[in-house]
């Protein structure tokens, strides 16, 4: 008896050969993924940690200009941004091995507006990746307007 194709398939008396058995190919087809799905998994977890990095250096960049833009010199408004950007880190438990603030305070007068960097180095070795001395830097910045009513700083003259 032929088959439609034309093959006459197997012959009476032919020996077939033995069925393979597919026992345990589940656990190893397991073995060989995990490693890609840890892998997968660690890359998702770092992204994650770079966003939320972002966040709290935005954040600090934010409340620091807010803090320089109440102070009356330049001067004392770069060292307020600085503490405050330092505070509002170490209080969102961010850690950053060189943190780097700055303040333009170019335009610091009644009406101007005080902008602050913030740049932020973390560590991302905790979570297990076998590259040691991986960083990532994680750049802030936001501006605060001056009240345009407020006094100019007293220069130390006479009225």
């Amino acid at each position: 008896m032929r088959s439609r194709s034309g093959d006459p398939g197997p012959r009476r008396g032919a020996v077939l050969p033995p069925i393979r058995d597919d026992r345990g190919s589940a656990s190893t087809e397991l073995a060989l993924a995990a490693p890609l799905l840890v892998l997968m998994l660690l890359i998702v977890i770092g992204f994650g940690r770079a966003v939320n990095a972002h966040l709290d250096v935005s954040d600090a960049a934010q409340q620091a200009a807010r803090a320089a833009s109440l102070d009356r010199t330049p001067g004392a408004a770069a060292a307020d941004a600085q503490q405050t950007a330092a505070d509002v880190l170490a209080r969102a438990g961010r850690s950053c091995h060189d943190l780097r603030t700055t303040a333009d305070t170019r335009d610091f007068t009644p009406g101007g507006k005080v902008t602050v960097s913030v740049d932020c180095t973390t560590d991302l070795t905790d979570l297990g990746i076998p590259f040691p001395g991986i960083r990532h830097t994680t750049t802030g910045s936001a501006s605060s307007p001056l009240d345009p009513y407020r006094a100019a700083p007293d220069s130390g003259g006479a009225p």
